[in-house]
């Protein structure tokens, strides 16, 4: 761990690390690039009682509309080595890129991750899924940082996933990098482009959202049951639940988190007026004080 500290700036906007657009100041922020600036800095954090978050796309993220009066950490830790069908990954590295280069490569089982706006480690932290799939089904191995800044292995063996659930989320630390064990297939690019294709022709590409904004329900979808109650196209200020797919709030402009969370209790509610069914968010609101 003898890395230097990356420099600190202070006042930090978050709406241009947000892939919604939405968030006020971060007091402190820094970005680090390597697994050794990432012990350095959560070490300085847990030595002089520094609260930080660790920032990866900014997907699924809503921030306060006050920011984050606490450090963050921007993930950049970047890089990508294929070992014949295994790849290890940097946790900053794009997960939608990393769906591409390994289905281009003829690899399959990471086909799904294409135009999931997240980073690797952000996909490990949700599980995130679609198609079918979850980012833990071929994860083979993660490298963690924990909050004093020792460094971690962790086979997949030792943790713990769920639907858009896993260990990580219950541990302070910060995700560094991860072992993916694929399979060699010649269809695997062409259903990468197919599910991309899919996508930008049902989800608001182009748009500022932040992803699906609730769980699927057992037995349903969130988005059908928003449909079916009539809330496309509602909206609250700038905040409005996306006329192309119910389970995305776009920010049409300038909308608030205040904004955002409103609509989505809207939405709650009258899905559970009209459906009975409770709908749970999906989106982690990041608060003001961590």
């Amino acid at each position: 761990m003898n890395a230097q500290l990356p420099p600190f700036y202070t006042h930090k906007s978050l709406k241009e690390f947000s892939t919604f657009g939405i968030g006020g100041m971060a007091r402190l922020f820094t970005e680090v690039t390597s697994v050794e600036e990432m012990q350095s800095v959560l070490a300085y954090c847990h030595d002089n009682v520094i609260p930080f978050f660790i920032l990866g796309k900014g997907s699924n993220c809503l921030f306060d509309d006050r920011g984050i009066d606490g450090l963050v950490i921007h993930n950049k830790i970047s890089y990508l080595t294929f070992i014949g069908e295994e790849v290890e990954v940097g946790a900053g590295y794009s997960f939608s890129m990393l769906g591409f280069k390994t289905a281009k490569q003829g690899l399959a089982g990471l086909e799904f991750a294409s135009g999931i706006p997240a980073s690797v480690g952000g996909a490990i932290f949700m599980n995130a899924g679609a198609n079918g799939k979850e980012t833990e089904e071929t994860l083979t191995e993660v490298h963690f940082v924990d909050e004093t800044g020792h460094l971690h292995v962790f086979p997949k063996q030792q943790l713990q996933f769920g639907y858009r659930f896993s260990v990580f989320q219950q541990r302070k630390g910060a995700i560094v990098s991860a072992k993916f064990k694929l399979s060699s297939s010649i269809d695997a690019r062409a259903k990468q482009l197919a599910i991309i294709e899919y996508r930008r022709k049902t989800q608001p590409y182009g748009e500022l959202s932040i992803g699906c904004v609730f769980k699927n329900p057992s037995g349903g979808a969130a988005g059908a049951y928003i449909e079916q109650c009539g809330l496309k196209g509602i909206s609250i200020g700038d905040a409005e639940v996306s006329c192309l797919h119910a389970n995305f709030i776009i920010n049409r402009k300038n909308a608030s988190a205040k904004e955002v969370l409103a609509l989505a209790r809207q939405v709650q509610e009258s899905v559970k007026q009209q459906m009975g069914v409770e709908l749970e968010l999906e989106v982690r609101c990041i608060p003001y004080q961590i």
